[in-house]
């Protein structure tokens, strides 16, 4: 199909004008105009493109994509060599930040939930990306943390009683710990996120709301899937998710 048919359509369905973000949604470098084959994969670099390659993609799409924010602007270095490599091969890179974190069934956050079997009750926070819900029945913090580290196939970082009960959690994947205070506002029992720094764990300890950081990367796969297979299914495309492995 045409790209630009596609991206219409993808942006019928994840508004990224209702966000502030910190980097361009949609289309970031333009390839071929004729879309069959796309590979999906967390973080715009040059071993995805290169998988991409190899399986004569038509369209990488992204989570973190290129331009961001007060980041240096110029075309040059590892950048430079980036892009070049997909205007060679006329491949088009296609990156959505925050509209894919939010998105209430395609979104990192709602996939994330529905793996971890949590039922969304609610959303709060900056642009609504911080969300809440309950689990089916109450575990202690040391069970969940086991389920969390198979579902995600890495260790997590956890600060909290571990035979503390959970019923009510939080969470917002990626670089989101600074929701850790709103967490605390809705009584939650335990906050998720991908990262954590120092104060973080004193906030933890001091409300006796645990956290558990769970990997920037681990979190945020999920979200490109679940849209990836969208597509495919819609549109009759071929669809690969490729998975650069990151340990933060």
């Amino acid at each position: 199909m045409n790209i630009k048919e596609l991206l219409d359509y993808t942006g019928q369905i994840l508004e990224p004008e209702r966000f502030r973000d910190y980097c361009p949604n949609g289309l970031q470098v333009e390839g071929r105009q004729q879309i069959k084959r796309i590979v999906s994969g967390v973080t715009a670099n040059m071993a995805l493109f290169e998988a991409a390659r190899a399986t004569d993609a038509d369209m990488v799409l992204v989570h973190h994509g290129f331009f961001w924010r007060n980041e240096d602007p110029r075309i040059i270095g590892i950048k430079q060599k980036r892009i070049r490599f997909l205007l060679d091969h006329e491949i088009n890179l296609v990156a959505y930040h925050l509209p894919l974190d939010a998105h209430p069934e395609l979104g990192n956050n709602a996939q994330l939930g529905q793996l971890m079997g949590i039922d969304i009750e609610g959303r709060a926070g900056e642009q609504s990306l911080l969300v809440y819900g309950r689990l089916p029945h109450e575990v202690p913090l040391q069970q969940f943390l086991g389920r969390l580290e198979l579902v995600l196939g890495r260790h997590c970082l956890m600060i909290g009683d571990e035979k503390r009960l959970l019923r009510r959690v939080a969470w917002c994947t990626g670089a989101a710990q600074d929701f850790m205070q709103q967490a605390i506002e809705l009584g939650v029992d335990l906050f998720i996120s991908g990262e954590i720094s120092e104060q973080t764990v004193h906030l933890a300890r001091e409300s006796g709301v645990a956290y558990i950081a769970a990997g920037h990367h681990a979190t945020e796969r999920y979200g490109v899937q679940a849209l990836g297979r969208h597509l495919s299914a819609r549109f009759g495309l071929h669809h690969e998710f490729i998975d650069i492995d990151s340990p933060v």
